[in-house]
């Protein structure tokens, strides 16, 4: 499949986050209107790709087995939209760990770009937070920001004008189908 492809975050972008982590399918819980923006976008031809960090499984809170549990849930909701999720990368490891996957290095994008044969070049990223931001900076991407999770908040730390900001993944994958992503344009701030 070619064709456009978009990359997000997972916690805070297409599930409910938590500071307790997210540790098993009881805990997750997608956001409303995400599962059905994936596939959406992936029915129009759209790879859908996850790069999320998990420390929780650095942190052994859970394990790789409980987090493939938590994505192969995500992956089936998709699906029973009618969509698919292309692939999950995730860095398990802990902030002091210092690798070059966890979000705000570019990593877990540059994975992605790889497996995919993809031009990270204005590809869209779309995250709830700084990390996720500056992790598509970092490497020329096109940084969308959702207000959801951590968004509000880093909605205001954010110059005005400097990313496109929506009010969740589904105003978001709107805006990629229609071919627009203009700051501040789809939740009317």
């Amino acid at each position: 499949m070619s064709g456009p492809a978009v990359i997000l975050d997972r916690d805070g972008v297409i599930n409910a986050d938590s500071d307790a982590y997210i540790k098993s399918v009881a805990e997750w819980q997608p956001l409303p209107g995400s599962i059905e923006a994936m596939a959406r976008l992936s029915s129009a031809g759209w790879r859908v790709i996850v790069c999320t960090n998990q420390s929780g499984v650095g942190r052994g809170l859970l394990s790789e087995a409980m987090l493939t549990d938590i994505h192969d849930v995500l992956c089936s909701q998709v699906a029973e939209c009618g969509g698919q999720v292309d692939a999950i990368f995730h860095c398990p490891h802990r902030p002091e760990d210092g690798c070059d996957c966890r979000k705000p290095r570019p990593g877990l994008l540059r994975r992605a770009a790889e497996t995919f044969d993809l031009d990270l070049q204005n590809l869209p990223v779309i995250g709830d937070s700084q990390r996720d931001l500056d992790a598509a900076a970092a490497v020329g991407a096109l940084p969308l920001l959702v207000r959801t999770g951590n968004g509000e908040a880093t909605a205001a730390q954010t110059a005005h004008g400097a990313v496109a900001v929506y009010t969740d993944l589904a105003a978001a994958a709107d805006a990629l189908l229609l071919g627009a992503h203009a700051p501040e344009s789809k939740d009317g701030r």
